[in-house]
């Protein structure tokens, strides 16, 4: 069925857990290291055995104010963890400690670019701490089987505004956030291992209304694309209800990534009132101006202050800083290229194609990638000086993934220096046209694509070191002679 969208607008909030880089948990001092095997990263303490105490892990309040401070929040002096309480089979206390009245961050925003280049506020509600659940495993047995290993891993859940109103803007937002947390290191943000997950809230009305409609929950997305076709999803089945003249339901929707579908989980009124209270073995969280100005000096150079000075100090298209920036190594390491060459837009396009299609290709990150920052920026300038040409510049980059030497040595080595002696080329030039009559004849007819052809064989017999502008110019010069 087809519907009118221009009609309708989306109201959407979002809800980001990260899990934070802390090695013990968040009230006791097992480790939090992913892939363990299960049920082993436990104590008495995260499986809420009684008369156990918790102990707040101090890393834990750093990152969050960490977080709170990169997104333009206030931080509270003064807030409260509380007790969450349902029952679910990997939640072992019965409860979950978070925060609840009183979060240790509030009022932020951060901004991002929509599709017509303008820039939208989206502000942050509040950013609070608290412990994770554990993992219930659907799909290995007839059995549901529980790992508690997460039971009290650290996180963040940040909470926004219902100010995203199409799920370009979401998958905008949460790219922002993913980079802010990775540019902290306080999260590796990685969806598929659930280290970042969201949870959106979507309602739609029309355009002009101010109340909000029904809205619905949406979960069990992993990575940005599904919460953008999610929500896609969502948006359309609101709108040809409320077409239809059919209610909309609240209630918690489980996104089918494979399906392309969301279905229900539960509806909210069945849902848990969760019973809040300040948890009584946790004292209250006190974050005074000098322990913010001290943890302040943590902040790094942000994403949007990095790509601003990329423009200016390297004279990068927009683009190209925009893709550099979008991870701290890879522009850590573009920068390094660029102590050893002042040719940065070089450094900019081998890094986007060549060494960005490497990383995906073999599914590594850029500190496993095996040439050197050094390295590349001797090739880029063997390049800029006219030593090797660009052809040969990409055989040399292979044998450095190989073998991780340097490019100098190697074209040494191998003997690749570029033929840029005049004499040396005329003479090649003058004998591929004596040997290829025909060519030149039909050349000199008007087919200009023969051209490629003498370019083609005088790269052969060079074995691909004449320099290609001396070969065009030469060539150039010497077919004008036949012409007379």
């Amino acid at each position: 069925m087809h519907t009118n969208n221009n009609k309708y607008e989306a109201v959407i909030g979002l809800e980001v857990h990260a899990q934070l880089l802390t090695e013990t948990k968040a009230f006791c001092g097992c480790s939090t290291k992913f892939g363990n095997s299960p049920n082993s990263n436990v104590c008495p303490v995260c499986l809420g055995h009684p008369g156990v105490l918790p102990v707040l892990n101090q890393k834990v309040v750093e990152f969050t104010v960490l977080m709170g401070l990169a997104t333009n929040c206030r931080i509270n002096n003064h807030s409260v963890f509380a007790r969450k309480n349902y029952f679910y089979p990997d939640l072992p206390k019965g409860y979950q400690i978070s925060q609840y009245e009183e979060p240790i961050c509030e009022n932020g925003h951060i901004e991002v670019t929509k599709l017509d280049k303008s820039i939208k506020k989206i502000r942050i509600k509040r950013i609070h701490m608290e412990e994770d659940a554990g993992k219930s495993i659907h799909d290995q047995n007839k059995y549901t089987l529980v790992d508690v290993n997460r039971c009290g891993v650290p996180l963040i859940e940040i909470v926004t505004e219902p100010d995203i109103n199409t799920p370009d803007e979401a998958y905008q937002y949460l790219s922002k956030i993913k980079q802010i947390v990775q540019y902290l290191e306080i999260c590796d943000g990685n969806m598929e291992e659930g280290s970042l997950r969201c949870d959106a809230n979507v309602s739609v009305r029309l355009k002009g209304e101010t109340s909000l409609g029904v809205k619905t929950e949406i979960k069990n997305m992993n990575s940005f694309k599904n919460v953008e076709r999610a929500l896609n999803y969502e948006i359309q089945r609101q709108i040809e209800l409320i077409e239809d003249g059919e209610k909309i339901v609240q209630q918690t929707l489980l996104w089918n990534a494979d399906l392309n579908e969301a279905f229900p989980m539960r509806s909210k009124e069945e849902a848990h009132d969760y019973r809040y209270f300040p948890d009584p073995d946790l004292l209250p969280v006190v974050v005074n101006e000098e322990w913010i100005n001290k943890i302040s000096v943590f902040i790094p150079e942000l994403p949007e202050a990095k790509y601003k000075r990329f423009i200016s100090q390297y004279s990068l298209p927009e683009y190209d800083a925009e893709i550099l920036t979008q991870q701290k190594a890879i522009a850590d390491y573009f920068e390094k290229v660029c102590q050893d060459t002042i040719d940065y837009k070089s450094a900019s396009n081998w890094i986007m194609t060549e060494i960005l299609g490497y990383l995906n290709e073999h599914k590594i990150e850029i500190d496993e990638f095996p040439v050197t920052a050094e390295n590349l920026g001797k090739l880029i300038n063997l390049i800029s000086k006219g030593t090797i040409s660009s052809k040969i510049a990409k055989e040399v980059f292979s044998i450095m993934i190989e073998t991780n030497q340097n490019p100098e040595v190697i074209v040494k080595e191998k003997n690749l220096i570029q033929i840029s002696d005049e004499g040396e080329l005329l003479k090649i030039v003058e004998n591929i046209l004596s040997k290829n009559q025909n060519q030149v004849e039909e050349y000199l007819s008007g087919k200009d694509k023969v051209f490629g052809f003498f370019v083609g064989q005088i790269m052969k017999e060079t074995k691909g070191k004449a320099n290609p502008q001396l070969v065009n110019q030469l060539l150039k010069t010497e077919l004008k002679k036949f012409r007379k």
